[in-house]
């Protein structure tokens, strides 16, 4: 297999492999690691995203390699990458199995990893009932008896954003509500019931949620839950070059998909606060340009 490349791009998922393909058919050498974890393995369906709505995102992906194979500058590494260098003519990455590549420039498309508060049943519910977008999933649950999980300016900010999609709604504060005494009023104007009792689990059929179960002992029953975990980069690697992040634990990224590190570019879900598979897909696909363009601007002299 060839060592020495063009471009690495870091993660497999949509972002990357959007990526891979605009700089494919630029003709670059490009080599794409991917450790095969994305961030909505367990979604059933992903929407959205205009000629894939309603698709399986397994299926989605698969039939995007696929694409992607056929441009035979793209070769494809199924491994974990453990260790970076920056060097003088661009970067060494090095996989857990220790193999060795090189690159002129580098793409992290590795997304974040969310961080799931202890509530029995949250995981097992996570992209399937227990929601983070609307317009990702909004419309299958519409006007339906929802509840959100989130407290303060967060809360209150949600509960107004899905109160588009139902009317019937619950705001979970898992505590002592931090919403100001204004914030609550506008709520039960519009008829948000405001529930502070900390919660225990989620009741759930093969990640349907059923009831959501409080630490007092009493239930209620839902559809859907809205919930924004916390989250990390899914890769350390950024960070060990020294990629700055921005206060919600991003990469920073100016417009055209560079970070603050010469020559490493950053796209996707690890980028910004809104994930959905159009975004990726777009972000990867104007990084790759983007890097096209820098490998241009730097042999046209």
């Amino acid at each position: 297999m060839e060592k020495n490349f063009e471009v690495i791009i870091i993660g497999g998922s949509y972002s990357g492999l959007s990526a891979a393909m605009s700089l494919g058919r630029s003709l670059r050498q490009v080599l794409l690691i991917d450790s095969g974890l994305p961030c909505n393995r367990q979604t059933p369906h992903s929407h959205n995203f205009i000629t894939h709505d309603g698709e399986n995102p397994a299926e989605i992906l698969a039939k995007a390699k696929l694409q992607v194979d056929f441009y035979k500058t793209v070769q494809f590494y199924n491994r974990l990458a453990s260790e970076v260098v920056k060097t003088q003519n661009g970067f060494e990455i090095k996989t857990e199995s220790g193999e060795l590549f090189t690159s002129k420039k580098l793409l992290f498309a590795t997304g974040v990893k969310d961080l799931f508060p202890e509530i029995k049943g949250f995981a097992a519910c996570w992209g399937i009932s227990v929601l983070h977008c609307p317009y990702c999933h909004g419309y299958e649950v519409k006007n339906q008896k929802t509840a959100i999980v989130a407290n303060g300016e967060v809360g209150f900010e949600y509960a107004k954003l899905i109160s588009n999609w139902t009317k019937d709604l619950i705001l979970c504060t898992n505590g002592k509500s931090e919403l100001t005494s204004e914030q609550m009023q506008i709520l039960k104007k519009h008829a948000v019931l405001i529930l502070e009792e900390e919660l225990e689990s989620f009741e759930h059929n093969d990640g349907y949620i059923s009831n959501i179960v409080f630490k007092n002992g009493e239930k209620i029953d839902v559809k859907a839950i809205y919930a924004r975990p916390a989250l990390k980069q899914h890769c350390s690697l950024p960070q060990v070059l020294g990629c700055g992040l921005s206060d919600q634990g991003l990469i920073k990224v100016d417009l055209m998909q560079k970070t603050t590190v010469y020559g490493v570019y950053a796209s996707g879900d690890a980028t910004t606060q809104m994930r959905s598979v159009a975004l990726a897909v777009s972000s990867g696909s104007f990084a790759g340009a983007a890097i096209n363009k820098e490998l241009i601007e730097e042999s046209f002299v």
